[in-house]
């Protein structure tokens, strides 16, 4: 087992908790059918990158991205 592998492995287990505890910790959506006519937007609603949720939601991003490719490092490096 190579360097690279065990590298991958050790990544690929810590972005997937990442992505548990993340998905987790944050809020379903309560908007129902306002958003379907814009009803939804608010004031913090336009702010919503710089709030705790686009925070959380931005990490569930990267850390899924680094799960896939790493995933796909495994697979390319196993075979």
């Amino acid at each position: 087992m190579g360097f690279l592998m065990v590298l991958s492995t050790i990544l690929l287990v810590i972005s997937a908790l990442v992505v548990i505890i993340t998905v987790l910790l944050q809020q379903g959506a309560k908007e129902g059918l306002g958003v379907i006519t814009g009803g939804a937007e608010t004031f913090f609603g336009k702010n919503k990158a710089k709030s705790y949720e686009g925070k959380l939601a931005l990490a569930t991003k990267i850390s899924a991205g680094v799960f896939i490719v790493t995933s796909l490092i495994i697979v390319y490096v196993s075979a």
